[in-house]
């Protein structure tokens, strides 16, 4: 439990911020509704999110202790306030011109007009979080030098065949295609946002790799193990995660305040996941846990990419990560027992 100390730390507090705000709004009856909604949306997030703890467990897994802190301290910040609140006031600025500061009193004062403007660049979010996860999950299917084949000799095809600049080029043709269902006028925004999934991962993707040349000392390479491209990686993993939850959170209450403070605490217990899988090498243990978590992804990545057209359920979507959760952890277990009983 002492891996999610702090979370209960945190949930507690925010618990009692959405209590007050809800007083503050209605008395008893907004502190009681506060309360409930924030537990919803925390709840939502992680039941949401477990596909992105585990693929963030399997990177963080190599990292020293400095960066899985700074994981934790700094990027639970990032999470919170960058992705949960900032990010979608940015779009909502973006799309309509105005300033932060008008956007912020507009989703205080008038949410259903600021949901309204959220909603209506999910087209241009949608291609931009899919052409990133997609990225993502081919990568993975592609890496010939992974240890387990959860597909057996399918995987393994895949991983002789496939390299990056495949995965790039599938991931591009799935951008023209949902730009090709884009009526005129949209088109051009949602080809852009999804280049820009794809340059964001191929930029990160450099200045990793570009980080890790550079540490040509073994000590301050052992010390500093990670990256400031690996954390930038991770928290736009994360912000491809967390931006249809914003969207999503509107359906429940279209009060800003809660839906920040439900889905901070959400995204601390997913933190706090991460580092307990790290810590107790969970990924060891389930060897096909980072496979389900892959393909969760692929799927999230597809019916990110339908959804600009066509209208998914939360519940859907949710419940499609749990199954290959579910489904890999089974195949997990039963291949820990057939190795069992060959030794």
């Amino acid at each position: 439990m002492r891996h999610f100390k702090l979370s209960f730390i945190v949930t507690f507090v925010l618990l009692a911020v959405a209590a007050w705000w809800g007083y503050e709004q209605r008395g008893v009856p907004g502190l009681l509704s506060g309360l409930w909604i924030a537990a919803v949306l925390g709840v939502m997030e992680v039941s949401l999110s477990f596909d992105n703890a585990v693929v963030n467990a399997a990177v963080l897994k190599d990292w020293s202790p400095f960066w899985q802190r700074l994981f934790l301290t700094v990027g639970i910040l990032v999470a919170v306030f960058g992705m949960r609140l900032l990010f979608p006031l940015l779009i909502v600025a973006v799309a309509t011109g105005l300033g932060l500061g008008d956007v912020w009193t507009m989703a205080l004062n008038t949410p259903e007009e600021y949901a309204r403007h959220l909603g209506a660049t999910h087209a241009e979010v949608a291609a931009f979080g899919g052409a990133f996860l997609l990225l993502v999950f081919l990568n993975f299917l592609f890496d010939e030098e992974k240890e387990h084949h959860w597909l057996g000799w399918i995987e393994m095809k895949l991983g002789h065949w496939g390299s990056e600049g495949l995965a790039v080029l599938l991931t591009l043709c799935a951008v023209f295609a949902t730009m090709s269902i884009m009526p005129p006028e949209r088109k051009l925004s949602v080809l852009i946002a999804g280049v820009v999934g794809v340059a964001i991962y191929v930029g990160v993707a450099w200045l990793s790799g570009l980080l890790e040349e550079e540490e040509h000392d073994p000590a301050l390479a052992t010390m500093m193990k990670g990256s400031i491209g690996g954390f930038v990686y991770l928290e736009v993993l994360d912000a491809s995660f967390s931006f249809d939850g914003v969207i999503g959170a509107f359906a429940i209450t279209n009060d800003v305040v809660l839906i920040m403070l439900g889905l901070a605490i959400g995204a601390m217990f997913v933190r706090s996941l991460t580092v307990f899988l790290v810590h107790k090498g969970t990924l060891d243990e389930f060897v096909y846990l980072e496979h389900g978590a892959h393909y969760a992804i692929g799927i999230l990545a597809l019916i990110m990419f339908l959804s600009v057209e066509y209208e998914i359920p939360e519940w859907f979507t949710g419940l499609s990560g749990v199954a290959f959760i579910l489904v890999s952890l089974w195949s997990s277990v039963r291949y820990r027992k057939r190795q069992e009983a060959l030794a």
